[in-house]
């Protein structure tokens, strides 16, 4: 897909991968439309958007909710008459700790905004693609076997699911909208200095603070390059996948036709 012109939300694009994405967004030349919680932060996006030459919009919106996904969706379409791209970059990493001592609420709601989230979001954007036959979902997956870290590595593996099984059911709606996964790596954000400034992050996740230390933490530009270069090759055969900020696409690409050969 070529960028151009196109409109993307970005969930979470006040700060961190979020912001990275949709400043490389608007710098391919998409119309941009930034989520988040937080006015100041996504009006920051959009603003330095606009100050390299893009187009941004800034929707402050609560991804659990569904009536403001909603909204959010009329709004973007109220705006720009199109969605053609939807990357659900929003998490929350909150609950650290053994299953028997960390805080239920915060264990529940990282599995409501990363996996509730996601499906909100895709379930109100999918029909606008679907009617125009058209357009890419990318969710944000993340690490998925993460003692201490349950709630988080479990909304994970159902996000990395849920995408495969979207996938299957929009190539069985003979649809040309695709959905994938990507994951960014660990990247220093808000999200993760918990893990680096607390006993509890300290103890379950000291590969956090060591990859800091060490200077081993990615940066949020990686993920956003990684997701430009899927987007230039996503297509029905990819559908589904997960990738990263390692991926070599054109690979993923040609192994992908391969076996789809094989299949056949």
């Amino acid at each position: 897909m070529d960028l151009k012109g196109k409109v993307v939300i970005v969930t979470g694009a006040g700060s961190g991968v979020g912001r990275a994405l949709a400043l490389a967004f608007g710098r391919q030349g998409a119309r941009v439309v930034a989520v988040a919680r937080r006015r100041e932060r996504i009006q920051e996006t959009t603003a330095a958007i606009e100050a390299e030459g893009g187009l941004a919009l800034a929707i402050q919106a609560d991804v659990t909710d569904l009536a403001q996904v909603d909204r959010m969706v009329s709004q973007s379409l109220e705006a720009f008459e199109q969605i053609d791209v939807v990357f659900n970059n929003a998490g929350s990493f909150a609950a650290l700790g053994a299953v028997w001592e960390v805080d239920p609420d915060l264990w529940w709601n990282d599995v409501t905004v990363n996996l509730r989230g996601t499906m909100l979001c895709c379930r109100s954007v999918l029909p606008h693609m679907l009617k125009r036959d058209r357009g890419i979902v990318i969710n944000m997956s993340g690490g998925n076997q993460i003692p201490g870290g349950t709630g988080y590595s479990c909304s994970k593996v159902g996000v990395i699911r849920f995408t495969e099984l979207l996938a299957k059911e929009l190539k069985h709606k003979g649809s040309s909208v695709l959905a994938f996964t990507m994951g960014p790596g660990f990247v220093r954000t808000e999200m993760t200095e918990l893990q680096i400034r607390t006993r509890e992050g300290q103890e379950w996740l000291p590969s956090s603070k060591a990859a800091v230390e060490q200077s081993k933490d990615r940066p949020p530009e990686d993920c956003a390059r990684a997701t430009m270069a899927l987007i230039r090759v996503a297509c029905s055969e990819l559908s589904g996948g997960a990738f990263g900020p390692d991926t070599d696409f054109e690979d993923a690409l040609r192994k992908a036709k391969e076996e789809g050969r094989t299949r056949r």
